[in-house]
């Protein structure tokens, strides 16, 4: 009598039971939502895997950054092209397939701006990295719907990773122009780290709870930004270790 609609019996991932306790949407079309995300991420980070893998291991693509003026100028058109996608994909986010197209341009250029950091990296950092990267994330993503399942909400993380963001953007700042040495490297790593483990927790509780079906764009992005950042952060304190 008292059952929930959404409660039946059968496996989890079917999407016959609900995600959180008082779920009031079907829970069908959001595991079909999620089912979406993680697909349109996979697709994000294999294509980031293969453009990266040709700036680390054909050398003459790196050097020509590095090396020529042109290749300067490239790079630093590069380093603001997922920037200027933005900005139209924030306006088309909802329009197919042009919002697939800037997606792919956006992920494409901070592909191998990931690529390029990496060149000049010890292949042993960078492998630790990722195998790190990849734990936390599986890790943290698996927690996240196992507390939303029990009732726990992460909304409440917002505006202490907003200004966790804002601290770190000044600490790096400060870093670039009055560099502190290899022992603040590492603490911003480290800082770095810890912020976007809780964006992760936090944008997959919002994945799970609160974009709506039209905001798929926006929440691959997020996500991809999550793992990204994270990774950069990580190859930042094992590269310092290493050094």
């Amino acid at each position: 009598m008292w059952q929930h609609p959404y409660l039946k019996t059968g496996d989890i991932e079917s999407g016959s039971r609900p995600l959180y306790p008082m779920m009031l949407e079907s829970p069908e079309l959001r595991w079909a939502f999620i089912r979406k995300i993680y697909t349109i991420l996979s697709l994000q980070l294999l294509l980031t895997i293969a453009i990266a893998s040709i700036v680390v291991f054909v050398h003459p693509v790196a050097e020509f950054f590095v090396s020529t003026g042109a290749g300067l100028a490239l790079y630093i058109v590069i380093i603001i092209m997922p920037f200027i996608a933005l900005c139209p994909l924030s306006y088309y986010y909802q329009r197919h397939p042009v919002n697939l197209l800037l997606l792919t341009v956006f992920t494409a250029s901070l592909a191998m701006a990931v690529g390029l950091t990496c060149a000049f990296t010890k292949g042993k950092v960078i492998l630790e990295s990722v195998i790190l990267t990849a734990v936390v994330v599986i890790s943290l993503t698996l927690y996240t719907f196992w507390a939303a399942r029990r009732g726990y909400d992460f909304n409440f993380l917002g505006p202490f990773l907003f200004g966790a963001i804002m601290v770190l953007m000044v600490f790096a700042i400060i870093q670039i122009f009055f560099p502190l040495g290899r022992i603040s490297v590492m603490i911003y790593g480290g800082l770095a780290s810890i912020i976007f483990c809780g964006y992760i927790i936090y944008d997959t509780d919002n994945l799970i709870k609160r974009y709506s079906y039209d905001e798929y764009i926006w929440a691959a992005v997020s996500l991809y930004l999550d793992i990204i950042n994270l990774f950069l952060s990580l190859l930042t304190i094992l590269r310092a270790a290493d050094s």
